[in-house]
């Protein structure tokens, strides 16, 4: 699957991302790896995987709009349990946990927390968009020390 993602490239990089932002498992952060290894360019990486990043975790945020918590579970495998935390989060930090979009697993249940509870989409999309390009930029940033 890896070396597919490679051949396409800037465009596997935003799929990969993508993949990974949303709530299938997949790792971007070793397509990102590979591909700056294999010599593309880091600032185009950079966008190309936060571009894709956000916009999985902004599928997440629809998907969580919809409000149907039995689709939640059913479709996308998020445990009740951790929306109604995520929820409780939200509550007294609002939008702002969108910052925490970056965290593996946790990140897909608090886009979609975000949407289930309705948060600003401006305010959840800026907040993911910071959390995601500050985990790029760093990893691009030890990757470039190789």
């Amino acid at each position: 699957m890896l070396g597919l993602l490679e051949s396409w490239g800037y465009l596997g990089m935003f799929v990969a991302a993508f993949i990974a932002g949303s709530v299938f498992p997949f790792s971007s952060e070793a397509v990102l790896t590979a591909l700056q290894l294999t010599g593309l360019e880091p600032v185009r990486l950079f966008i190309f995987a936060t571009a894709g990043n956000v916009g999985g975790s902004m599928f997440n945020y629809c998907v969580g709009t919809l409000g149907k918590m039995e689709w939640i579970e059913k479709y996308l495998h998020v445990d009740p349990g951790k929306v109604k935390r995520t929820t409780r989060w939200m509550e007294r930090y609002g939008a702002w946990i969108g910052l925490l979009c970056f965290l593996p697993i946790l990140g897909s249940v608090i886009a979609v927390t975000l949407g289930f509870a309705r948060a600003n989409p401006w305010h959840s999309l800026l907040t993911i968009t910071i959390g995601k390009a500050a985990r790029y930029a760093l990893l691009i940033f030890f990757v470039a020390q190789f």
